[in-house]
């Protein structure tokens, strides 16, 4: 543990914010260990299954909610946060785009995970060099680390009713990176909540995953649905998903407090493969080897190439009727992945049942 007395930590803390500019973090914040307040929070929403198969998320609790059992000796939280939006523009209008696949802002450029990391470890080494030896870790959603929880109490915001963080400057368009350290540095005040009455994003859930406030029942999440979950996707839930065959940003896109939202400059974060306006089909026709190619240091390519054709399948089945689709569709229907072949045949079923309103030969 270092020396509470050397160096002076009040001015190490001024310097440890200036070196995250420096490094690309738009703010830093710090934390103390205490994340009592959030147990309870995080212990009900287990305890009703709103975590539905991210089975994850029930390991290592005890670490989860006592950082210094996950990293021995820490005493504090640096906090950090990275704003990754290269749109600038709120509207909800991509989602009535039928033909055109919705992938979450954040998969649409380069994975932020390792990038983050290496930044992370960079500061460490910063303050290394002014402080002396001190024991650290860093984490970008890579461990039983409650990011949101950790960012609220260091400043950086705070976590909102769609259970984003959100801050008054910047909106809720950022990554989260955690540095845990023994070295006792000053910590911040949290900022209070400033949702208000209002209740946006509960109200624009197109799959109505929000049980209420800050509680969100993962199994009914676009997100969840087109991320996590790897089996079928309930039917009910099916239509409601739109276009939105990965993530989804509409309770993001609803919050008024997103129009302080800065444009990132971050080349890393630029979209690839056209995954901000993506027709549908296109997506569909990509071969197993070619989604390995293009999802290449991707956060996409996690969720494997059949579930990218699941989730694009429901999209179609989704769209407007089209002789095209049905084509996309029907080449798909010997699929070898038993998943694959149901979204396919519903869909193919929600097509047909579409063109017998809307004829496929007037079109």
């Amino acid at each position: 543990m270092a020396s509470p007395g050397d160096p002076d930590f009040d001015a190490l803390a001024g310097r440890i914010r200036e070196w995250g500019a420096e490094l690309g973090f738009q703010q830093v914040g710090i934390a103390d260990i205490d994340l009592a307040s959030y147990q309870v929070h995080l212990e009900s929403w287990l305890s009703h299954r709103h975590h539905g198969e991210m089975a994850y998320m029930a390991r290592n609790h005890d670490k989860r909610c006592h950082p210094d059992r996950l990293h021995p000796g820490a005493a504090r939280i640096i906090s950090v946060r990275m704003d990754y939006d290269r749109v600038g523009d709120n509207s909800l209008s991509p989602m009535q785009e039928g033909e055109t696949a919705y992938v979450a802002r954040y998969a649409r450029g380069r994975d932020y995970h390792k990038m983050m990391r290496l930044r992370l470890r960079r500061l460490a080494e910063r303050i290394e060099e002014a402080a002396g030896g001190h024991s650290y870790r860093a984490f970008v959603d890579s461990a039983p680390v409650l990011e949101r929880a950790i960012a609220e109490k260091s400043g950086l915001g705070w976590i909102g009713k769609n259970t984003m963080l959100i801050n008054r400057e910047a909106g809720s368009w950022f990554f989260l990176g955690e540095l845990f350290t023994d070295l006792p540095l000053p910590v911040d005040a949290p900022t209070g909540t400033h949702c208000g009455s209002c209740r946006a994003c509960l109200d624009i859930c197109p799959t109505g995953a929000f049980i209420g406030p800050n509680s969100l029942d993962a199994r009914k999440c676009v997100s969840y649905l087109t991320i996590e979950l790897r089996g079928s996707i309930p039917e009910e839930l099916r239509r409601p998903m739109g276009n939105r065959i990965f993530g989804c940003d509409d309770c993001q896109l609803i919050c008024p407090w997103n129009k302080f939202a800065r444009i990132s400059a971050e080349p890393d974060f630029a979209p690839r493969h056209n995954l901000d306006a993506a027709d549908l089909r296109d997506l569909f026709a990509w071969s197993e080897q070619e989604f390995l190619s293009r999802t290449a240091g991707s956060a996409i390519r996690r969720i494997g190439h059949v579930c990218w054709l699941r989730n694009i399948a429901v999209a179609l089945g989704n769209a407007p009727p089209s002789e095209e689709t049905l084509a996309a569709l029907r080449s798909r229907l010997d699929h070898a992945s038993g998943l694959v072949r149901e979204h396919v045949r519903w869909a193919l079923e929600q097509q047909q049942e579409k063109a017998g309103r809307i004829p496929l030969s007037s079109r």
